[in-house]
């Protein structure tokens, strides 16, 4: 009985061990669940650390934004730990566009200038609010959500995801940044089609 005991103990602390993390091999084949494992003699403290949002971001784009992403594909520690971030740089009157993330719910906190920010319910209903440094705002998992820089200086944000890969899909680049045709645009969106064509051709889709 005391032999099963120890037996049953020592796979429990072993097992426990093997499962502590799953550090993604970037190099290896992704799936739903996300990279599969590196090998553990391979994983280093360096796999756990990431340096990349210490810099800021070029904002000399058309929204005068810019996300630099902390996801499992920059920062393989956070495979399949449920979480992960990101840094936004917003210029003066810079936008992150309305957009979606399928896979997390988001959490913001603005750490420079003054960002308004705000979501839209499946029902609909609108919650935006001007954030200043400090303030803290959730974006439930899925609803298409925006940031702007409400300020006359430079914005900065940490945003923070309940996935390691968060998806992203921008609203403005579904409808007018590929090959949707113009017609079926019109035709759902109740948009004209000089508006459309006008549209697709700043943000570089065609059809």
């Amino acid at each position: 009985m005391f032999l099963a005991i120890i037996f049953a103990l020592s796979f429990l602390f072993s097992s426990s061990n093997a499962a502590d993390f799953c550090v993604g091999d970037l190099n290896g084949p992704q799936g739903p669940a996300g990279y599969s494992c590196k090998k553990p003699e391979t994983v280093t403290v360096n796999d756990f650390v990431y340096s990349g949002l210490g810099a800021t971001g070029n904002t000399s784009n058309i929204i005068k934004a810019a996300v630099t992403p902390a996801f499992s594909a920059q920062f393989p520690g956070v495979n399949g730990l449920g979480i992960s971030m990101a840094r936004l740089d917003l210029a003066t009157g810079g936008v992150i566009p309305m957009h979606t993330h399928p896979g997390a719910s988001e959490v913001l906190v603005v750490v420079q200038g003054t960002i308004c920010a705000g979501f839209i319910s499946s029902a609909n209903k609108v919650y935006f609010k001007s954030l200043n440094k400090g303030d803290i705002m959730v974006f439930p998992q899925g609803l298409l959500h925006f940031q702007i820089n409400a300020g006359k200086t430079q914005a900065l944000a940490f945003v923070s995801f309940s996935s390691p890969s968060p998806g992203l899909q921008i609203l403005d680049f579904a409808l007018f940044g590929d090959d949707l045709p113009t017609d079926i645009i019109q035709e759902t969106t109740f948009l004209d089609v000089a508006q459309i064509k006008k549209l697709k051709g700043v943000l570089g889709g065609s059809g």
